[in-house]
């Protein structure tokens, strides 16, 4: 990694740890799992602000965070120069310019850092909160590139900023658990054509592996069947699908947040102070 790069990450974690350290107590565990070499991460997706909890526990740790950035976003004034010397990956669709983000990606594993791709593509519309039916990019750049896939589940930044909310909690102080597992085994994919089966066989695996290390973090069980968000009036396994709309009616009503997981407000499951 250039110097260039690396003082960029220091400007960035010089303004952006000492916020996240003050809204935030901290518990993670699980870095011995991180790879010498370059890697994938894969977490779960509950809060627009939980890229910033996965790279700075990253960081902390020693390890470069990047992340899959629309390529509209490097066009920003100032925003995409960050973007650009900090050399997080553009997403291009399509021909050559597709080639391009993977040559990025290659460079940025080559080079020890660890790519951060959300195997679910977006906040997870599960109304407790959990890993829903997954996007195959993740599960392609590990086959094309034999980088290790590491599982990073967190829980409790929720609080601070709800899914979808339009401001922050920071009362009473939350705290943010990490936990980082074992490389997920793909070897079964390595000598299978990457078609749609392969792939969509491997983000499964992949999504298994986020969702046991969530189980574990949050003392629950998952559901047996993961939310689709393609599906139409659904009601899986017997939830109530308008328990998301419960809860921004809460918040519009300065009720502050509500954690499916335990009914209570204000309250973190499972995490101690």
């Amino acid at each position: 990694m250039t110097p260039k790069i690396r003082n960029t990450f220091r400007v960035l974690a010089f303004v952006l740890r000492p916020l996240m350290n003050l809204l935030l107590a901290k518990k993670w565990s699980g870095a011995e799992n991180l790879p010498d070499s370059g890697f994938i991460v894969c977490p779960n997706h509950v809060t627009e602000i939980d890229p910033v909890v996965v790279g700075h526990f990253l960081y902390n740790h020693g390890v470069m965070p990047h992340f899959l950035t629309k390529a509209s976003l490097f066009k920003v004034p100032v925003f995409g120069a960050a973007l650009r010397e900090s050399r997080q990956v553009p997403v291009e669709r399509g021909g050559s310019a597709a080639q391009g983000s993977l040559a990025v990606a290659r460079e940025v594993l080559d080079d020890g850092g660890g790519i951060i791709i959300y195997p679910e593509g977006s906040l997870t519309r599960d109304p407790d909160y959990w890993p829903m039916k997954g996007r195959t990019g993740a599960a392609r750049l590990a086959l094309e590139t034999g980088a290790p896939v590491v599982p990073v589940v967190h829980w409790g930044a929720q609080e601070l900023f709800p899914r979808y909310a339009k401001r922050i909690h920071p009362f009473p102080r939350k705290t943010v658990r990490v936990v980082a597992g074992k490389p997920v085994d793909l070897s079964a994919f390595a000598d299978r054509p990457l078609d749609k089966a392969t792939l969509d066989q491997a983000t499964d695996v992949i999504l298994d592996a986020v969702t046991a290390l969530l189980e574990d973090l949050r003392g629950e069980s998952a559901p047996p069947e993961r939310w689709d968000p393609k599906a139409k009036n659904q009601t899986a396994y017997g939830r109530v699908i308008s328990r998301e709309a419960e809860t921004s009616s809460a918040e519009d009503a300065g009720q502050g947040s509500v954690d499916p997981a335990t009914k209570r407000e204000g309250q973190e499951p499972g995490s101690t102070a």
